[in-house]
């Protein structure tokens, strides 16, 4: 029983509640289906206004606006995940270090890191809620051995 209660509360330190996450861009379509239901509701309106509005293509992300200095991000670059934390931007270069070494620096081209997968280090309320529960029930079932 000791042994699965230090198992179980070891496993509890190692997990964060902090995990990376992928920012979502605002879907343009979307936004133009909302749009068009908007349009129908207020009457009559001529045809050639609803061809005229085409969904805008998606604007290209800024490399460099989403990767500030001293951000903690997980990137892609070439086929390769790193977590690094940003330190500068010298000229079209990223220089950033890894999350837990500090003394080595890496450097990237902005044309080598994939936008789309940047993911940011975000606090996770439902996992910060599950390991809530979990430590409470485990100090219910501590208490609960103790007294039998």
């Amino acid at each position: 029983m000791k042994r699965n209660l230090y198992l179980i509360i070891i496993s509890c330190s190692l997990v964060s509640c902090y995990t990376y996450q992928v920012k979502k861009q605002p879907d343009p379509l979307a936004e133009s289906k909302d749009a068009s239901k908007n349009n129908g509701k207020q009457g009559n309106i001529a045809p050639q206004n609803m061809n005229a509005q085409q969904p805008a293509p998606p604007a290209p992300v800024n490399v460099q606006e989403k990767l500030a200095a001293g951000k903690n991000v997980k990137i892609d670059v070439d086929g390769k995940k790193y977590k690094v934390i940003v330190d500068k931007w010298e000229r079209d270069s990223l220089v950033a270090h890894p999350v837990h070494n500090a003394k080595k620096t890496l450097k990237f081209h902005k044309n080598q890191i994939n936008a789309e997968k940047i993911a940011e280090k975000r606090f996770s309320q439902p996992i910060a809620d599950i390991i809530t529960v979990v430590a409470y029930a485990g100090i219910g079932v501590a208490i609960y051995s103790l007294l039998q």
